[in-house]
């Protein structure tokens, strides 16, 4: 992801995905080959009917097909794409419409995705955008052929080490995203999905324990308590909502938590978004949590004027067990009977602290 976006009074831009930019320049593409057109700014129709302009990098012929590429700007969303080249090259076949995947776009290996394995990773929204336009524009022009569309993300590849791709079975590079086209400023909305794909890959591949963490720490300690393999492994950041509303509609046997103090302290207060803009850890509500624990009077003090849930922790260690109950308690109303849900809070140095399971 790119740095995040300085704090401002001014609204937040919204910008567009990686699906609406190829749309743009499949559409400039195949306007020059059947009208003879180079452009400099296309204009596209999103699935919801806004109409935004795209300022392509490039639109050229190269021998019997043409080249467009733009810059996605996702706007002030912190988009691992932003910035990034989008590229397509448009060849007119008989008929159809293919897709392939270029420099930078990955390829789908492993089943639970909604792109079958052995296909570009470019999503159906984007597919059915690019088509219809595409379509659209042959009717306009009297063309009855068909096209073959490549898409391409410069540096692509690179890219996807910083997304979820690898361990979803997405090889080579990035996907091409998109359901309204749309990028709002801090939905992570990619994450997200990433996130409810992640899901369905190990539920489709047969996965019944999966581990849920929110970071790189916790989730060496996963491993290491449990020896799942790496598609049982689902990172959840801060979007704890994400998953467990998704838990609704891809229900496993079991679903171990694993993270932090920080983040689950937040969790076992009943927020679904651990990201510090939205949710504080309430050191009021800890304080009240080692009250009915027995802590005397001296702890609680110390837990109030906190600066942080480790230090809690370490204050007043029989909280942390707590902590884990309280969690598995608030994420058990996510779960369906027959769900064994457990919760583990490790350290810093991902060491574990405090745990609970709720069957």
């Amino acid at each position: 992801m790119r740095d995040e976006t300085p704090e401002s009074t001014d609204p937040l831009r919204t910008g567009f995905t990686t699906g609406a930019c190829a749309t743009a320049c499949a559409l400039a593409a195949a306007r020059l080959l059947l009208c003879g057109e180079s452009t400099e700014v296309v204009t596209i129709t999103l699935p919801k009917g806004q109409q935004p302009e795209f300022s392509l990098h490039a639109c050229e012929a190269q021998g019997d097909r043409a080249y467009a590429a733009t810059i996605k700007d996702a706007g002030d969303d912190p988009d691992v794409t932003h910035g990034a080249l989008i590229q397509v090259w448009l060849e007119l076949i008989a008929a159809g419409i293919e897709f392939a995947a270029g420099p930078g776009v990955g390829t789908v290996t492993r089943a639970g995705l909604p792109i079958s394995v052995g296909e570009p990773a470019i999503n159906p929204v984007p597919r059915k955008m690019i088509s219809e336009h595409l379509q659209d524009l042959a009717a306009a022009s009297g063309y009855s052929g068909g096209f073959r569309i490549t898409i391409g993300v410069e540096n692509g590849a690179e890219l996807a080490k910083k997304t979820m791709n690898p361990r979803l079975g997405i090889v080579d590079g990035l996907s091409i995203l998109g359901t309204t086209g749309i990028v709002r400023p801090f939905s992570c909305s990619a994450y997200i999905a990433s996130i409810h794909q992640g899901m369905d890959v190990a539920k489709t591949n047969g996965i019944s324990h999966i581990a849920v963490c929110t970071g790189n720490s916790s989730e060496m300690t996963a491993k290491r308590l449990y020896g799942l393999p790496e598609m049982a492994m689902i990172e959840m950041g801060d979007f704890a909502g994400a998953v467990l509303k998704y838990l609704k509609k891809t229900p496993f046997q079991k679903v171990t938590l694993v993270g932090g103090i920080g983040k689950f302290a937040k969790l076992a207060a009943g927020h679904l978004d651990l990201h510090s803009r939205v949710s504080q850890v309430d050191f009021a509500f800890l304080r009240q949590q080692a009250a009915e624990l027995g802590a005397s009077e001296a702890i609680q003090q110390a837990i109030a004027q906190a600066n942080t849930a480790a230090q809690v922790a370490e204050i007043f260690p029989p909280i942390n067990n707590k902590i884990c109950e309280l969690c598995a308690q608030f994420a058990g109303r996510y779960v369906g009977n027959g769900t064994t849900l457990e919760v583990v809070v490790v350290d810093r140095t991902g060491l574990p602290i405090g745990q609970a399971v709720k069957s």
